[in-house]
């Protein structure tokens, strides 16, 4: 830098630069802006043809979002706008990160900065270098973060700023919404949804499905969601109020004591514990449910009765006999709903960095399905014989 006392807005300009002429941004959030046009802007390395850009998407006022790409020589003027237009500015390498705030004063700080712009400036070229995405490969999620439903629930700041320690968060809520998105063809397309999330919890996905259902596809929907636990269906109702979710309630109960005079249409199971999630499974093929989505939690029960000769040399390594039970008992649970006339999926929820409950059963009721048939007949018998390789045991 050519200034020997050069100012917050000179030092972050230079790592924006060179983080870009090094590969190595991630990304960087202008927030707190000074235009009543622009919310925020959103800028990361998109690969477009042979050429690396940095890509700067604008989240406008008005919802709408926009997306323009610079390249190196109209950059610094770019930037420069930029850093004078928002009053806070967070920067992510791989090298490290920054944080620049202006006071109400005018007052502008760069926190991190200086120790990040000699990292960057010692490194060599090459060096932490990050793959660059076409932009052809950009990832569009369903929510944009600055829903209010995800405000309150604080995935998202004030702003509608996704939390930096909720993002893996944020993806799964989206990546959970594609697979709503995916099963919606196999629901009713008239009339009202009804919809129950059994072992609910704090509902973070129940409220990510009715929002969906309601806002996005606006279809009228009753959804009931209910847990034992009553301070999380305490808040849980106190929120759904707030958001004016009018068709939305959580129930403190015992799930084998639920017993609603309407069959749904969809029932979700997301990180049920244990045997809580059979109980949800056979809930819901008893009552003939269109679509089951459900997410096991932990899986104990067949470990403790686990009694396989043949994969005996497995199980006598207690780490690998808990990730055998793992995949065997979410097998058994679709070959039992195979048997009782759904087509079934193991689909993976979200990726595997965000977190360990990655398994996502997929339910979808067959229409044509004929429990007296020779092949429903035969479903129930490998059901049957799996079970008993496994525990030796046909209950």
């Amino acid at each position: 830098m050519e200034s020997k006392n050069p100012v917050p807005q000179d030092i972050l300009l230079n790592i924006l630069l060179l983080a870009y002429d090094k590969k190595v941004l991630k990304k960087a959030v202008f927030s707190k802006s000074a235009r009543k046009d622009i919310k925020r802007g959103t800028a990361t390395l998109r690969r477009i043809g042979s050429d690396v850009l940095l890509q700067i998407e604008y989240l406008m006022s008005d919802h709408k979002v926009i997306h323009r790409n610079f390249d190196r020589k109209a950059l610094a003027e770019e930037l420069l706008q930029l850093i004078s237009s928002y009053g806070q500015i967070n920067v992510i390498t791989t090298f490290g990160e920054c944080e620049y705030r202006t006071s109400k004063k005018g007052k502008a700080i760069l926190i991190g900065g200086d120790r990040l712009f000699q990292r960057l400036e010692e490194s060599n070229e090459g060096t932490e270098q990050l793959e660059i995405v076409p932009h052809n490969r950009e990832k569009n999620y369903i929510l944009q973060g600055n829903e209010p439903f995800l405000i309150k629930l604080e995935i998202s700041d004030a702003r509608g700023r996704v939390r930096d320690k909720k993002q893996p968060k944020f993806r799964q809520i989206n990546r959970f919404l594609e697979h709503i998105r995916d099963i919606t063809r196999y629901l009713p397309s008239m009339g009202e949804l009804i919809i129950y999330d059994l072992c609910c919890g704090k509902s973070y996905l129940s409220f990510a499905a009715y929002y969906y259902f309601t806002s996005i596809m606006g279809r009228k929907v009753s959804m009931t969601g209910v847990d034992l636990k009553p301070d999380v269906i305490k808040f849980c109702n106190d929120t759904a109020r707030l958001l004016e979710f009018d068709g939305l309630s959580f129930i403190n109960l015992d799930i084998t004591k639920f017993s609603p005079k309407d069959r749904p249409h969809l029932v979700l199971s997301l990180h049920a514990c244990d045997t809580a999630t059979d109980i949800v499974l056979d809930f819901a093929s008893s009552m003939k449910v269109d679509v089951i989505l459900s997410t096991p939690c932990c899986h104990h029960e067949l470990s403790g009765k686990l009694n396989c000769p043949p994969l005996q040399f497995i199980a006598e390594h207690s780490m690998l006999r808990q990730k055998l039970c793992d995949a065997a008992t979410d097998a058994l649970r679709l070959k039992k709903l195979e048997s009782e006339g759904y087509s079934v999926s193991a689909l993976e929820l979200t990726d595997p960095d965000d977190t360990p409950k990655n398994i996502l059963l997929r339910a979808i009721k067959r229409s044509d399905f004929d429990p007296s048939s020779p092949a429903a007949l035969k479903l129930k018998k490998e059901y049957r014989a799996a079970q008993y390789f496994l525990t030796g045991r046909d209950d």
